[in-house]
Order: structure tokens, then C-alpha cells, then sequence
């Protein structure tokens, strides 16, 4: 049985409750390498393979070559995605950028853990640049920061569709916490929005997926032509919570797992030291929700960013909004951040 047993509710930790959403958005392959903390993903397709003979499994050499597997089912016609942590992430990068170029709806999730290099093996928040911006070219990514099991099920599910759509490589940005955190897991009906059929056809005609160009001229008119799409898109895509943010004379901001610590800071310094603060958790860091982040930052006094890494959501929150107020940074690469922490740098 998928799942722990706790006062006669199931509980699900992070990494079951992916695998979850993944099945029923209609996911059949799965090609990866081991590594901590993504591996228990991984562990739990295997565990689907065994029970049902639809779903396909390829145990790669690397994350270089588990992510030219996937643009390989993909193109076939098959719902894949891979999962990866740190160095995986690093090595993955160059499949990656070809299924930005190709404008393949590559599906990966993602498991931060401390780095640079080997690092640690279960937090951080420091792989926001790599997934974001990472590989050559412009980042043209769709990128899901999750925050629970919870999350992690609702946006593996959705994360299908919205690659499908809009056919640009699509992300869940977790971490080791959520891959092993257990709670229960609200699971619902859902039938994916769009099948999957093969993108490289044989029988019906020609078509011409390329990733290598002649001329830089013809490079700049198909890069063109993403920017645009990308652009049009973002307003559609973009996502965000707001907690007490209404009435907020301040707002933090931060993103993942490290708003439930926010959250339980600003009920706290809401009830015992009367500070009107509030939260604005950019979901979606690519795109960035611009609109709602430009409102909610208005006329506030302070704006606080917290993080556990060296300002990497820092930097998205400074290149993409209009930012006037004071800024104070809480910074803590690779170190999860408390509701106490929270406290102690608002009261300062």
C-alpha cells in the first residue's frame, strides 16, 4: 500500500503524492538515474511498472541521457517526465535546452538539494537559477514552486497539460523536505485536457523539428517567435498566494516550503506585536507573476525576501518588479528558514 496509516487517515509523503498526479494526468513513461532526494520517485514508478504493463521505465546511464529519453518518448507520442535533484539537474540542462528549442513538452521534477557540486542531499532553494535560466539560450520555462504533498500532487497534475498547451518545459520545483514530509493528501477526479499523440510523423506528412540552425538569421526569427509565444502565455500561466496581504503596511516574500514558515511568523507577529505583514508567494517563478506582485508591493513600507539560498529569488523579485521600498533580505543558502527567524528580522 502506497501511503502511511495514522488515526485511520492516510497519509502520502511528498514523493507518493508526485507519482499520484502523474498517473492521473496520464503519464506512461518514465526515464531517470537515481539520486537523492529524487529518487524515491523513481522507486515508486518502478513500483508501477510491475503492476501494469502500460507504464515504461527506463533506468538511464545518466540525467544527460534520462533526458534525451524522454524527448525520445515524447516525440513518439507518450506523456514522460523524468525527476532529478543538484548534480541530475546540472547534467540535464543540455536535453533540456533541446526541448526548448524544439518546443517539446518536457515535464521534469525537481528536488533541490544543498550544492554547489555533491553538497548535501535533502534541502535547499538553490537550484531557482538552474531551472529557470539554466542551459543556453533565453529560459523559455515554465517553473511550479510547491510548498507541500499537497502541492506537489496538484501541479504534477496539472503540469502535463500546461506543457502539452503551450509546448515550452515544464518544471515542479520541490525539495527533499516535501519528498519525505507525510500528511494526508486530498486526491480528486481528473481527466487529463489533452491526449498525447506523436510529434514526429512518418505516415501523414512531414514535419520539421529543429534545434540547429545555418544561419543566425534564421535562429534570431524561430527565437522570435518563442519570445512572443512566451509572452502571451505568461499572463495565462502565472500563479501566486496571498496570505493577509490586503490590509499588509509590509509584505514578505518567498516561495516553497519556506512560506509555511512565514505564515505561522506573520499569524504570530499579527497577534502579539500588532505588525500589519502580510505574504506574496510567486507559485509560478517562471513566468513571474508580475501584475499581482507590482499591487500587492505598492506604497509598503518594507519588503521582506526570504529564502534558502544566496538571493536567487531575490534576483527574480529585482529584475521583474518595481520595487521602491526598503528591502531587507533574510538569506540562508541550503538552511531552512524558521517562523522564529522570520520574527527576529521583522522586529529588528
Amino acid at each position: 500500500m502506497i501511503g502511511g496509516q495514522l488515526s485511520n487517515k492516510i497519509l502520502y509523503n511528498g514523493s507518493e503524492a508526485a507519482i499520484k498526479g502523474c498517473l492521473q494526468a496520464g503519464a506512461t513513461f518514465f526515464a531517470g538515474y537515481p539520486i537523492t532526494p529524487g529518487t524515491e520517485i523513481m522507486e515508486q514508478w518502478v513500483k508501477k511498472t510491475s503492476e501494469n504493463q502500460k507504464y515504461r521505465f527506463i533506468q538511464a546511464e545518466d540525467e544527460t541521457s534520462a533526458g534525451f529519453n524522454v524527448i525520445g518518448a515524447i516525440l513518439a507520442g507518450k506523456k514522460a517526465f523524468t525527476a532529478t535533484a543538484g548534480p541530475g539537474n546540472t547534467l540535464m540542462q543540455d536535453p533540456i535546452s533541446m526541448a526548448e528549442a524544439m518546443r517539446l513538452p518536457f515535464v521534469a521534477i525537481i528536488m533541490q538539494r544543498g550544492g554547489p557540486s555533491t553538497g548535501t542531499v535533502i534541502f535547499s532553494q538553490q537550484e531557482v537559477n538552474l531551472t529557470c535560466h539554466g542551459g543556453n539560450g533565453e529560459g523559455h520555462r515554465i517553473v511550479y514552486s510547491t510548498s507541500t504533498p499537497q502541492e506537489l500532487y496538484n501541479y504534477c497534475l496539472k503540469a502535463f497539460d500546461i506543457a502539452w498547451k503551450w509546448r515550452f518545459p515544464t518544471f515542479i520545483l520541490a525539495d527533499g523536505y516535501q519528498a519525505k514530509q507525510e500528511s494526508q493528501v486530498v486526491f480528486k477526479k481528473y481527466i487529463p485536457r489533452i491526449n498525447s499523440k506523436p510529434i514526429l510523423k512518418y505516415n501523414h506528412g512531414n514535419n520539421n523539428l529543429r534545434n540547429c540552425y545555418n544561419f543566425e538569421t534564421e535562429l534570431a526569427l524561430n527565437l522570435e517567435k518563442n519570445i512572443r509565444d512566451y509572452n502571451l502565455m505568461s499572463k495565462k500561466v502565472c500563479e501566486y498566494e496571498l496570505y493577509k496581504a490586503s490590509d499588509a503596511s509590509e509584505i514578505i516574500i518567498t516561495h516553497g516550503i519556506t512560506s509555511l514558515s512565514v505564515i505561522e511568523a506573520i499569524d504570530i507577529l499579527r497577534t502579539k506585536f500588532n505588525k500589519k505583514i502580510g505574504l506574496f508567494r510567486p507559485i509560478t517563478l517562471a513566468p513571474f507573476p508580475i501584475e499581482v506582485g507590482n499591487k500587492v508591493i505598492s506604497n509598503k513600507t518594507n519588503i521582506y525576501i526570504a529564502e534558502s539560498s544566496n538571493g536567487q529569488l531575490a534576483s527574480l523579485v529585482k529584475s521583474n518588479l518595481n520595487i521602491r521600498s526598503t528591502i531587507v533580505e533574510l538569506l540562508k543558502p541550503a538552511v531552512p528558514i524558521s517562523a522564529e527567524d522570520i520574527i527576529n528580522l521583522v522586529r529588528k
